[in-house]
């Protein structure tokens, strides 16, 4: 028998991921059945079998791997020196958190924030994925401080609020915004929507005139 690659082992295993999270985002992880799955890789059971040994080791993969890769983009961003004014930065991170996964769409719209949302969800019955999803976002605020410490350092936010305080805000923008769209369905909102309201909320207290 021949021997089957690392690649192709590592292609059927992402097949088998991007089917499933294509059924949980628009489905659910628990009205989404194993058979449901099945049906949307065109793999046998056995198949599958092979990679996951059920729907829990499945769910739990795809968890960690979106935790995984919205945990990247915050720290990525966090890492920018010197960081750009906040209503681009959030806008950015948004813009790469709602391009994620661009195979998985449904009607001709990404899936993404949907999915976002049912990770959430998971992770409040879960105490695993919680701790991974707490260290993450532990993570993704220390890296998000030190870009605020950098604004106000510079002259460009008020040093008497903590950084902290306004670390945890900006990274609630990105999300609410991501999940305004999976939640009401306004996934065609651009994202200058947001740094427009961001701009204007900055701009508060300073002197204006209109011609």
């Amino acid at each position: 028998m021949a021997r089957v690659s690392q690649e192709h082992l590592d292609a059927r295993r992402r097949q088998i991921l991007d089917g499933a999270t294509l059924c949980f985002a628009l489905n659910g992880f628990h009205a989404t059945s194993m058979q449901d799955v099945l049906k949307s890789v065109n793999l046998s059971a056995g198949a599958v079998y092979r990679y996951f040994s059920g729907k829990e080791e499945l769910i739990g993969a795809i968890v960690n791997e979106v935790l995984d890769d919205i945990r990247g983009v915050f720290e990525s961003a966090g890492a920018e020196s010197p960081p750009p004014p906040p209503d681009v930065l959030v806008g950015r991170v948004l813009s790469k958190i709602l391009g994620m996964r661009p195979g998985l769409t449904h009607e001709g719209v990404s899936v993404f924030p949907r999915l976002m949302v049912q990770v959430w969800t998971e992770t409040l019955r879960n105490d695993e994925l919680s701790r991974v999803m707490r260290e993450g976002y532990d993570g993704v605020r220390a890296a998000w401080v030190k870009i605020v410490e950098g604004f106000q350092a510079a002259g460009m936010m008020r040093a008497d609020i903590p950084a902290d305080d306004v670390a945890r805000i900006m990274i609630a923008t990105a999300q609410g915004f991501a999940a305004q769209q999976a939640l009401f369905g306004e996934v065609r909102v651009p994202v200058k929507t947001l740094q427009n309201g961001l701009k204007a909320l900055m701009s508060m207290g300073e002197a204006t005139t209109q011609s």
